[in-house]
Order: structure tokens, then C-alpha cells, then sequence
């Protein structure tokens, strides 16, 4: 039984997540499960009907590893946070580009409120995100004008008010602020002006409402008009705001409604949240699928990103327009027919099917890179646009530490994690075109071998002899004539073809070239970055292996460490002694000695 099968079968009958990895230790898929053992074996059950992608996720996976939680939720919110952070293929691609608005609650001595987009819980209390920038400045100025909370940075220590440090503003001037900083406003009547800015920004309007009425018919009673006037004038501005913000029923409690629409190879997805009968969030997700999904999985894998984001209650009513037969508790899921919270469901479908509509809008218009990529397929007489592009080059100081680089480009963008490094091993001295035979070789019939998809160009650094030498290479592997290929002399920047004689020229101004150019020289700096590094390890190594009782097993320690001669010889003996020991630690230090003198 190889060690997968008795992973598979160790797995318990719990709720948790697992994690599939491939050959290469690398993370490629992230699920969650009520009962993990159930689940786990059925994706290596052979009389389960598994559609392609799930044939291709299984056919990947060399070992798998599991998390047992308390609950299927617990589950899904682990599943959601692995997912964000290790983003393995074959989970869903949620795409949301934007950063929303938050509002800060500052954890500082009379705290203030203010907008932000970036999230650090260790300055406070944050509300949102908002999607609206207007509606959360609506906000922001409603809770101002009503409870004249301090804008200023200032450090309001006793003892700075003590020592009288700050002045008042004009803030304190127009009656926007009550003068804190000169100790004006007790801490005890700031904290209850703000706990009631905090109702406002969770969505409870009606609290701060009693309070403004109670307090209100309190000045009134002791004949204070003023006060009570200027009472009645802020409680006068939280109901208009009321009024505009509700659009249900109010009767109705904290629910979510989620509305899904889903198409062959994706869905789009509007997440509301409501309390008090009050939309206080929106947020529209377009999710790419990865193994053919179905609605009611994409609904779960939604809120597990959804709520976590925003919020985390005990029990959580979710509205919407797909079934769901078993979500994980404590999410409850209705399907409503009728009523309010029918319309809330639709108007989170109509926003769900206007993200639809843009998205597809956007897919059939060509983007720049469209443009570029067609006008370099025509410039060079291609049969497709070159979506995908590898480059290579070669790099070596008089023959020594040879290397090479093969960059790639997909849709005229980088793709780094698509990137190689190649030591030439074949070829002895400086000789660039048997070096690019033998890593255009080597790259693709490694390319054969894993059943790997091909590029649409393969773009050669250098001239005609260059260009032979990588034609030669496709020829050996079988595969000249199913890619493009073309060389990128660096003078004049001539665009040679196999078989032609006179080189292609392009433009200057030709965004096509430029592409070209930007390929070619990511390949050689890439080239470059890579020779220093092994020029640099090379002299570390020669430099250590002068010194008696320093074996190789020893160097290949430091080396793997510090990485180059420099930090060895800045590292402490302690710190040496700890890794290589006292005696060999003690032989370095003495010959760096000798050798710095």
C-alpha cells in the first residue's frame, strides 16, 4: 500500500479541512468536510464519475494532509483563510480588485473616528468595509455633527492636558469639537458621546435615537430650551438619516443575502447585509470556477470569504436564491418566495446579474494587451496571437559559471512562477550557440515529457547563430514547426526568422517591438542574476576550501546559510560554533584573521 492509500484510509471521520499536494510539495487544492474520511476517499473511489478537472486534481495529487476542527463552520472559516493566503489552482478564484473604506475606532485616550483603507487592529476598532466611499462619509459627517468627537492626532495623556501642551482649534471655535485637549470635556462625557457613535456605525440607529429623545426631555424638564432645542435638532438629523438609509421592512433583524448567478465558467456573486431593515453593506464578487462547482458549493465557499471579512455572529440567517440542503452550522439558509425579505434577495440578484452584464461586456472589448499581441502577430506572420511567450538567454564571463534563463510571458505580462534556471552542463568554454542548444533541448523535452502546453513564441536573445542553434534543438525534440520561433539581435534591434535571410524591422514606436524588447531584457537580467549568483557561491567555495578541516559537507553548510563570503566572515563565532562546531568555527575565524591582515 503506497503511503497515500494509508493517509487516505488514517483520515478520520471528522469535520476539518484537507490539503492535496503535488510532487512538488506545492499546495494545489484546499477543501473542507463534515466528515473527512467519507470525503477524501471519494476522490480516489474509481467508480465515482469525477468530470475532467477532478480527474486532472487526482491525477496531481503524491500527498495529502488534514486539519480536524470542532464544527463544519469552524471548517469552512479555516478552508476560506488557507485559501487567501496559499491560493492553491484548483480552489475558486474569487477576483476582487478593490479596497474598500473602512472607519477607525482609535484606541487612543478620547478616541477618534476616522476613514481608512488599510486594516491595523492594533490601532483599534475598525467598522466596515463600506462600498460606497459616499454613503461611509455620510456617516462619518452624521456621527460628527451629532456627538462633536475630536479630529486631532494629538496625544491626550493626563499629563500632557495637565502640563496645558495643546490649545484649542478651531474646531472647538465652530462647535465641532468641546475642547478635550485642554481638559474642557471630561473623559467620562466623551465616552458616552462616543458609545453612541459606535451604535450608529453597527447599524443601530435606534439607540443613539432613545438617548437624544431621553436627554432631550431631561433639558426640557429643567427649562433649558437651548439645550433641548439643539437636542431636538441632532435627533431631527439621525432620522432623516434613518429614513434614508431604510429600505425594508426595520422589524426585520441582522440577516445576510446572498445572490448567486453562475454560468459555464463562472459566477458572480452580491453579498448584503442588513440590520435593522437598513443595508449598512454590499459587495459584488466574481468568481472564477476551477473544478465545475456547483451553485450551492459556491454559495458556502462565498461566506466562508464573505463573513469572515466582515463579520462573525453566533448564528447567521442567510437569504437567498439557491437551495442549499446541508450548509454548516450555524448558517442557516432560507429561500423566500414572498415578502420583504423576497425583495431583498432580488435586488442582491440585480446587482449580481449588472456584475454579469459589465463583466461579459468587458471580455468580448479588447484589451491593450489584446492590441499588442495581434499587432505582434501580424508583424511577424504568426497563425495565433503569442499569448504565450518563453525567452531565452545565455550568460558567462570568459566560460566560467555558464548559465542560462528561460522567461515567460502570458498575455503580455510577466509570469515569474513560470520562470527557469539553467546551468549549462554539456558545454565547456565560451560557446553561446552549443549552450542554447542545450537548454532549448532541455526545457522542452522536459516540456514533451510532463504534457506540458507548448508557447506560442519562442523568442531566441541573440542573432542568426543563436536562432540555428535553437531551430537545430526544436528540430531534435520533434516539435519545429508547431511553435513559433524568432531571434532578437540587440544593435539594431533586428527580428530574425528561421529560413530568412534579411531580418524582420518593426517600428521603434511599435508597442509590439517593445514587448520584444521587455521579454528579451527580463531574460537577460534574469541570465545575469543568476550567473552573479553562482560566481559569488563559486568564490565562496574556492575561498573556503583553502581552508584544513573544512570538507565539503561543511561548505555546502555555510554556503546553504550565508549565502555568500561576506556574511560568513561578518558571522559571530557563537553563531558558527552552533552551526558547523567549535573546533571548525575556530579553524574559519583564524584564516579570515590571517587573511584580512
Amino acid at each position: 500500500m503506497s503511503s497515500l492509500e494509508k493517509l487516505v484510509k488514517s483520515t478520520p471521520n471528522d469535520p476539518g479541512v484537507y490539503k492535496f499536494f503535488n510532487k512538488h510539495s506545492t499546495l494545489i487544492y484546499v477543501g473542507k468536510a463534515k466528515d473527512l474520511k467519507k470525503r477524501v476517499s471519494s476522490y480516489f473511489n474509481k467508480s465515482a464519475q469525477h468530470n475532467r478537472k477532478t480527474i486532472k486534481l487526482v491525477s496531481e495529487i503524491e500527498h495529502l494532509e488534514f486539519i480536524v476542527t470542532n464544527s463544519e463552520f469552524d471548517a469552512l472559516l479555516l478552508e476560506n483563510n488557507l485559501i487567501k493566503t496559499s491560493q492553491p489552482k484548483y480552489n475558486i478564484l474569487l477576483k476582487d480588485d478593490k479596497t474598500f473604506p473602512y472607519l477607525c475606532v482609535t484606541n487612543q485616550r478620547f478616541p477618534r473616528i476616522y476613514s481608512t483603507r488599510k486594516l491595523d487592529k492594533s490601532k483599534g476598532e475598525y467598522f466596515g468595509p463600506y462600498t460606497s466611499a459616499v454613503n461611509m462619509r455620510a456617516v462619518l459627517e452624521l456621527v460628527n455633527r451629532l456627538y462633536s468627537l475630536r479630529t486631532c492626532k494629538y496625544n491626550l495623556s493626563k499629563q500632557n492636558i495637565k502640563e496645558g501642551k495643546f490649545k484649542v482649534c478651531l474646531e472647538y471655535h465652530i462647535g465641532n469639537c468641546k475642547g478635550p485637549c485642554e481638559g474642557l470635556q471630561s473623559e467620562e462625557e466623551y465616552e458616552k458621546n462616543l458609545q453612541q457613535a459606535i451604535s450608529i456605525l453597527k447599524g443601530d440607529l435606534s439607540t443613539p435615537r432613545k438617548f437624544l429623545e431621553n436627554q432631550m426631555k431631561e433639558f426640557a424638564a429643567k427649562l433649558e430650551f437651548e439645550q433641548a432645542e439643539e437636542v431636538k435638532r441632532k435627533l431631527e438629523q439621525l432620522n432623516t438619516f434613518y429614513n434614508k438609509s431604510v429600505v425594508v421592512n426595520p422589524k426585520l433583524s441582522s440577516l445576510y443575502v446572498l445572490a448567486l448567478v453562475s454560468t459555464e465558467k463562472k459566477a458572480y456573486v452580491n453579498f448584503m447585509l442588513v440590520k435593522s431593515g437598513s443595508i449598512l453593506q454590499s459587495k459584488s464578487l466574481e468568481i472564477k470556477k476551477q473544478l465545475e462547482e456547483n451553485d450551492a458549493d459556491l454559495v458556502i465557499s462565498s461566506l466562508g470569504r464573505l463573513i469572515t471579512e466582515w463579520d462573525n455572529p453566533s448564528e447567521i440567517t442567510v437569504l437567498s436564491n439557491i437551495e442549499v440542503n446541508e450548509a454548516p452550522s450555524p448558517i442557516i439558509i432560507e429561500v423566500p418566495k414572498i415578502g420583504d425579505k423576497r425583495k431583498l434577495v432580488d435586488m442582491a440578484l440585480k446587482n449580481a446579474l449588472f456584475l454579469k452584464k459589465n463583466s461579459e461586456q468587458k471580455s468580448e472589448e479588447p484589451t491593450y494587451a489584446d492590441k499588442v499581441l495581434a499587432e505582434l502577430q501580424q508583424a511577424l506572420s504568426l497563425t495565433s496571437a503569442p499569448k504565450h511567450i518563453e525567452c531565452f538567454d545565455n550568460s558567462n564571463i570568459q566560460g566560467t559559471n555558464p548559465v542560462a534563463s528561460m522567461v515567460c510571458f502570458k498575455d503580455g505580462k510577466a509570469s515569474k512562477k513560470d520562470y527557469r534556471k539553467f546551468k549549462i552542463k554539456t558545454v565547456e568554454g565560451p560557446d553561446d550557440f552549443a549552450s542554447m542548444h542545450e537548454v532549448v533541448s532541455r526545457r522542452y523535452s522536459r516540456v514533451i515529457k510532463e504534457n506540458e502546453p507548448l508557447p506560442n513564441l519562442i523568442l531566441i536573445d541573440g542573432g542568426k547563430g543563436q536562432l540555428g542553434a535553437a531551430v537545430d534543438a526544436l528540430k531534435n525534440v520533434g516539435i519545429y514547426g508547431k511553435v513559433a520561433v524568432a531571434g532578437i539581435a540587440k544593435r539594431l534591434e533586428e527580428i530574425y526568422l528561421p529560413g530568412d535571410s534579411l531580418p524582420v524591422y518593426i517600428s521603434k514606436k511599435s508597442p509590439a517591438l517593445k514587448l520584444l524588447q521587455q521579454v528579451r531584457d527580463e531574460a537577460h537580467r534574469f541570465a545575469i542574476t543568476f550567473h552573479r549568483d553562482r560566481r559569488s557561491k563559486s568564490q565562496a567555495k574556492s575561498f573556503l576550501e583553502e581552508i584544513e578541516g573544512i570538507g565539503d559537507k561543511t561548505v555546502d553548510l555555510l554556503l546553504k546559510t550565508y549565502k555568500s563570503p561576506v556574511k560568513i566572515k561578518k558571522a559571530p563565532f557563537e553563531e558558527l560554533a552552533k552551526l558547523i562546531g567549535k573546533s571548525k568555527a575556530l579553524k574559519l575565524q583564524v584564516y579570515i584573521k590571517k587573511a584580512s591582515d
